[in-house]
């Protein structure tokens, strides 16, 4: 008679446990953590099977789970280093096996700083392995939990230390921006000193760079490049989260003679959520702060063959004055189109040269047509007032213009231009998957089949 038990919500730190027979019986625990009740569900539903009886079999008393856990030194066996001051191979996985008499139902490994090594639990409970890679220079604690054969839970807790990695090569993350106060949609972006192409690899490196969020948000990297991530939510930041940045890749292998480095961390406070709409068609700007309109002014964008690029972008840096210049974007000198002009209160979106600006020259256009060479223009005084209002990383989107849509990455940051979906297929841990676990969440595993 075959039986098959799945297990799911490692979350919260509770399971739900489904014991299926071929003539259809169902046994269902829900709210009981699944280390001490695994034996308890089989065991019942066997019974059950074995008497006819409902759920009488395992109402009495004599459970041997209401015992205190054994010491299970004598059941298990762990390939760690056997000695004082030994120290185990970093790149060789972690084992644990139990004898005939007993089955392992539960294995956890973390190291000192808190990250988690994943593993697969063989279906039988009678083998554990790692899964993913242990860190270099670091010490380990593996918490064991077994059952003999009457089902009596026992404990063993082991502990070990890796040797320093044999390699000098170090791969280092570079987080972005600096720490500061940014707006609602500044992205999060981690450049890496030398390329990483391998999707394995890859999974090691994101797993690896944690972004945390108060208020939590739903987020994920992707990547650019062989050499470059960017991490935003699904939606804008919260106004007035505090979003952290670290990296756990030091002294991880990340693959051969390649291993992780330090990396400097980072926060971000998020301040209002301003939005800055520059509808071309209507030659106007509306100003959003926390979703209230607090400000429509008159503007010109670019004139035909100049286009303002549509879509999102979000504000790089804000500069009191710039000379402008046609030959940085091509135009030539002495052309009709050529121009070479002091300008003030200019606020960059992206990196080719487009600006929110002051252009006093057309003041008689703003609000009525469209005669710049691709910024957004406006009068002196508005230019001021929105230099004033607006900030880093807040968000400038423009609608209704016949230009193109801004580029996704590399002319600034058109991350959000990028629909959602297609945003986490560039993730190298969740794909296309509905929602992204977190490292910890794979990190406990259990049997799929007994």
């Amino acid at each position: 008679m075959n039986h098959t038990v799945s297990f799911r919500g490692a979350r919260a730190g509770v399971e739900e446990a489904t014991v299926l027979d071929p003539s259809g019986l169902r046994a269902l625990a829900s709210s009981t953590p699944a280390r001490l009740r695994t034996r308890t569900v089989v065991s019942c539903t066997l019974l059950v099977i074995a008497l006819g009886a409902g759920g009488t079999a395992c109402s009495g008393g004599g459970n041997p789970l209401t015992a205190k856990p054994y010491d299970a030194s004598d059941q298990i066996s762990f390939n760690g280093p056997k000695g004082d001051h030994k120290q185990a191979d970093p790149d060789k996985p972690l084992e644990v096996t139990v004898n005939d008499d007993g089955r392992i139902t539960d294995v956890t490994a973390e190291d000192a700083t808190g990250r988690y090594v994943t593993g697969e639990l063989s279906a039988d409970g009678s083998r554990w392995h790692s899964t993913s890679p242990l860190a270099a220079n670091a010490h380990y604690t593996l918490r064991v939990s077994t059952e003999d054969e009457d089902g009596a839970p026992g404990r063993k807790v082991l502990t070990l230390d890796t040797s320093k990695p044999t390699t000098k090569k170090r791969l280092k993350v570079t987080f972005g921006p600096d720490s500061g106060d940014y707006g609602v949609g500044q992205p999060v972006t981690a450049q890496l000193d030398q390329p990483i192409k391998d999707k394995a690899q890859r999974a090691i490196v994101e797993r690896a760079l944690r972004v945390d969020s108060v208020p939590a948000v739903d987020g994920a990297w992707h990547w650019v490049d062989d050499k470059e991530l960017h991490y935003r939510p699904k939606d804008y930041w919260p106004a007035h989260a505090t979003v952290t940045v670290h990296s756990d890749l030091d002294g991880v292998k990340i693959g051969d003679r390649l291993w992780g480095d330090r990396s400097k961390s980072l926060k971000l406070n998020i301040g209002d959520r301003v939005i800055a709409v520059t509808d071309a068609s209507a030659h106007s700007l509306t100003f959003y702060k926390n979703d209230e309109d607090i400000n429509e002014i008159p503007v010109t964008t670019g004139k035909p063959g100049f286009e303002t690029r549509n879509g999102v972008k979000v504000v790089l840096e804000k500069q009191q004055y710039v000379r402008m210049r046609g030959t940085t974007v091509g135009i030539a000198e002495g052309s009709a189109d050529s121009y070479d002009l002091p300008v003030y209160y200019a606020t960059r979106v992206t990196w080719s040269g487009e600006y929110v600006h002051a252009a006093p020259w057309s003041v008689g256009s703003q609000g009525y047509e469209n005669v710049s060479h691709g910024c957004t223009g406006m009068s002196t005084a508005n230019a001021e007032w929105f230099f004033e209002h607006i900030h880093q990383g807040d968000v400038v989107k423009v609608i209704n213009s016949n230009g193109d849509t801004m580029e996704d990455f590399g002319n600034g940051f058109g991350d959000w231009n990028m629909a959602w979906k297609t945003w986490r297929k560039g993730s190298a841990l969740v794909g296309g998957t509905p929602d992204a676990p977190r490292p910890e969440d794979t990190a406990r595993l259990r049997p799929q089949s007994v």
